[in-house]
């Protein structure tokens, strides 16, 4: 642990927020915050997200950090992300509280969201995928937010996951806001666009197929809709469709039409002769038995559906996000997220700085983050 020093810091982003009655004023100063420990990494080595302590408040936060000295990515890149997260105001879209240069670092201050990424959540006990009920509440957050997003002429071009972080009561809140497209430009909206993202190579299984072909139909939001529809595949299995595939088969079964099937015991087949070698060789290896399990589980019908909707290969078969917010898939969900998701998450528990005021020293609290790394933060944070 230790306490930043002190140095001339310039600013920009949002420096006052509302926490529930009271307003806290957020400064610019790295001298008011305290990093404790590296609980993940972004996309890159120069991006590092700390826990945190706001030492006037005492309030626990999340510090974004960012190596802009030694950052392949243009300066301006990140500075979009923190312009456009100061224009947006949606209770399911990750929120900045202030953001400033520090020795050649650029620090993002953000709520501390106690369960980490919805990927770290399933490494470190929902190894096989998350209950239904659970996955039904995180993917219509996820949808709230995106049809927020749509509505705009924004498209995320990174649902997966590792970009969807979950709070300590249970909110669920949508990051990964470096790669946004905006459609307006200039005051006009364009239909379609084909803008290629850049460093995109850890998204390539979450893309659509209009985005990988890379042609002159472009792409628009629908393309959210389809990794949407992976990123549902992906809580419900624990790992990602055509994660084991080479990247260029991956790009041809995606460009094919290939669409991946929720596996349960209403859609696994037997294996044939070459499968089952296969399928007997990873389970040698120390592999996960995916077809005991899924001869094991039964999605609903809804879920069913909803994945199959998302992964249309034609973007205009698939819904919107507004459409998707009265799917069969959400009706049955009568309560909030903060109500439904600390209880289906157990036996995890939140990381939190509640006892760090008792802990005598730097020693001893590296020890007491260590103890509480229940959920193992594979990925960490990830941006």
């Amino acid at each position: 642990m230790h306490k930043a020093s002190k140095s001339a810091s310039q600013s920009f982003g949002s420096q006052e927020s509302n926490n529930g009655h009271s307003t806290t004023m957020w400064q610019t100063d790295a001298t008011k915050y305290r990093l404790n420990a590296v609980i993940g990494k972004g996309s890159f080595d120069i991006i590092t997200v700390h826990l945190a302590q706001h030492i006037p408040s005492g309030q626990k936060v999340a510090i974004k950090c960012i190596d802009i000295e030694n950052s392949p990515v243009e300066f301006n890149i990140f500075q979009k992300e923190v312009i456009l997260c100061r224009q947006l105001n949606h209770e399911n879209i990750v929120k900045f509280h202030c953001t400033f240069v520090h020795e050649n670092t650029l620090w993002t201050v953000m709520p501390l969201l106690g369960y980490g990424s919805a990927r770290d959540v399933l490494h470190a006990y929902f190894k096989t995928g998350l209950p239904e009920t659970a996955i039904a509440y995180i993917l219509r957050d996820v949808v709230s937010a995106l049809e927020y997003l749509h509505v705009r002429g924004i498209i995320h071009r990174s649902v997966r996951a590792s970009h969807i972080l979950i709070g300590d009561s249970g909110n669920v809140c949508l990051s990964g806001l470096s790669k946004v497209y905006h459609m307006v430009y200039h005051g006009k909206k364009w239909t379609q666009i084909h803008n290629y993202p850049e460093a995109c190579s850890a998204d390539l299984q979450w893309f659509s197929p209009e985005i990988l072909e890379q042609n002159l139909a472009g792409y628009d939001t629908k393309s959210d809709i389809y990794s949407l529809g992976i990123t549902g595949w992906e809580l419900a299995n624990g790992y990602p469709p055509f994660e084991n595939l080479p990247v260029t088969q991956m790009l041809l079964e995606k460009v094919n039409g290939t669409k991946p099937m929720l596996p349960d015991c209403t859609t696994i087949t037997d294996l044939t002769g070459e499968e089952q070698e296969q399928h007997n060789a990873d389970m040698e290896n120390g592999g996960i038995d995916i077809v005991a399990i899924a001869k094991s589980r039964k999605f609903s019908s809804s879920f069913h559906n909803f994945i199959d909707k998302c992964l249309e290969k034609n973007p205009k078969s698939r819904p919107s996000a507004e459409a998707l917010l009265s799917d069969s898939m959400f009706r049955h969900l009568k309560k909030k997220s903060v109500d439904v998701l600390p209880g289906l998450l157990q036996p995890l528990t939140p990381l939190n700085l509640a006892n760090l005021a008792k802990v005598p020293d730097a020693q001893a609290v590296d020890h007491l983050i260590t103890s509480m790394d229940q959920v193992e933060l594979m990925e960490g944070w990830n941006f």
